[in-house]
This record gives C-alpha cells, sequence and structure tokens, in this order.
C-alpha cells in the first residue's frame, strides 16, 4: 500500500520547512539513513554536511540541532502511524477487531510514506525503535512539551484509547493501556535483538509472537 501522506510541521520543530527545498529533503532523506546507521549518540551535523556536501552552518539553518532533527522523523513516525490506523479501521465497526488491526499495524513494517517525504519507511521505523525515548527523557521535557512537539504522539495514543473506551467503557485505564501498547510495541522487538533475556522473543525470532503478546495484554486488561 503506496500512501501519498505529507505533515506541516510544528514551526518550533523546524527553523525552515525541510520539504521545501532541495537541500533540505537532502538534509532529511540522507540524515535519517546517517542516524539509523549510527546511533544517535554518534550522530552529528558534522558529519551529515559531508555526506550531504553542504556546511553544517546550512543545516543549522533548518535544525536547531540533532535532537529536533530526531523529533522530526519522529513526527512522521507517529503522523504515519495514525494515518494507517484511521484508514485501516474506518470500514471496520467492531472494536475488538479495530484493535487488533492497530496492533497489526505497530508490529508490521510501516506503509510506504509517499514520494513527497523521500525518507526510507524501514530507516524511519528503525529509528523510531531505536531512538524514540530519546526525544522525552531528557531534562529539557516540559519545555519540549509546552512547545506541542509532542502533540503527534499523543494524538495517536488518544485515538488508540478512544478505541479501549470503545469496548471496554467501564475500563479506568485508557490513555495508560494506549501509551503502554505504542512503548511495548517498540521496546519488545528492540529487546528481542539487543536485550534477548528481557524478553520471551528471543528463540525463534519471530515478529508475529509479539504481536500475539500484545494482543493478550490489551485484551487481557480490557476484559
Amino acid at each position: 500500500m503506496n500512501l501519498q501522506f505529507s505533515i506541516q510541521p510544528n514551526e518550533k520543530l523546524a527553523l525552515r520547512n525541510p520539504e521545501s527545498t532541495e537541500l533540505g529533503r537532502k538534509i532529511v532523506r540522507e540524515g535519517l539513513l546517517l542516524m539509523m546507521e549510527l546511533g544517535y549518540e554518534h550522530f552529528t551535523f558534522k558529519k551529515l554536511a559531508e555526506i550531504t556536501q553542504t556546511t553544517e552552518a546550512s543545516i543549522y539553518r533548518y535544525f536547531e540541532n540533532k535532537h529536533r532533527l530526531l523529533l522530526y522523523f519522529l513526527t512522521w513516525y507517529w503522523n504515519l502511524l495514525e494515518f494507517a490506523v484511521l484508514t485501516s479501521i474506518q470500514n471496520i465497526a467492531d472494536p475488538t477487531q479495530k484493535i487488533g488491526k492497530v496492533i497489526d499495524i505497530l508490529t508490521s513494517p510501516l506503509p510506504d510514506v509517499g514520494e513527497a517525504a523521500g525518507m526510507s519507511k524501514s530507516a524511519l521505523q528503525s529509528v523510531a525503535i531505536a531512538e524514540s525515548s530519546k526525544v522525552y527523557l531528557v531534562k529539557e521535557v516540559d519545555d519540549i512539551n509546552r512547545e506541542r512537539l509532542f502533540k503527534p504522539y499523543k494524538d495517536l495514543c488518544a485515538r488508540i484509547a478512544a478505541l479501549f473506551t470503545e469496548l471496554n467503557p467501564a475500563y479506568p485505564y485508557p490513555r495508560s493501556l494506549a501509551s503502554t501498547l505504542v512503548e511495548m510495541s517498540q521496546f519488545q522487538p528492540y529487546f528481542k535483538e539487543h536485550l534477548p533475556a528481557l524478553t520471551d522473543f528471543a528463540e525463534p525470532k519471530d515478529g508475529k509472537r509479539i504481536a500475539d503478546y500484545l494482543n493478550h495484554l490489551v485484551f487481557s486488561s480490557l476484559k
């Protein structure tokens, strides 16, 4: 499924919309691949400038720092997930089936992002799994939150929480369960690959078992 999908980033996220110029799109496209390859800690604008054959100063005209660039990637990821959820459940009436579809989306490869973004969907998902907690586990989290830069993540979780309430209006923790589901859909694949003693999915390395676990977690809680 190839979704023609784009976002309008929060003006505080990027100093200049990178989608508006060829250089900006190149910075984002190559930056995503480089961050996946090096990891957030070893990624620098200096290294990105070398890859994109530009200057660090040019990159800083688009993004204040690499944390904002990571947030830009995750904004795409969160918005894309919400869009995939909406398009996948729009013709489903049964809330149980809707929730099962959400879990399938969270544990499957991302749908195609669309040509406008110019980003690798596999790289976007890899960066989200490996690096997403680093955008909010920072001292400045409250300041970032006041700038509404976590709104796409909150919107995704709110959308999922509404499905939990639809299935069981009496369930008292829909938002907590929704954020737990999204986080676990990222942590468990990461643990499976790097810290297998923290999961039950090390052998065989079958991603479907993570979906089975999340279905068990969610529906056991809701019932």
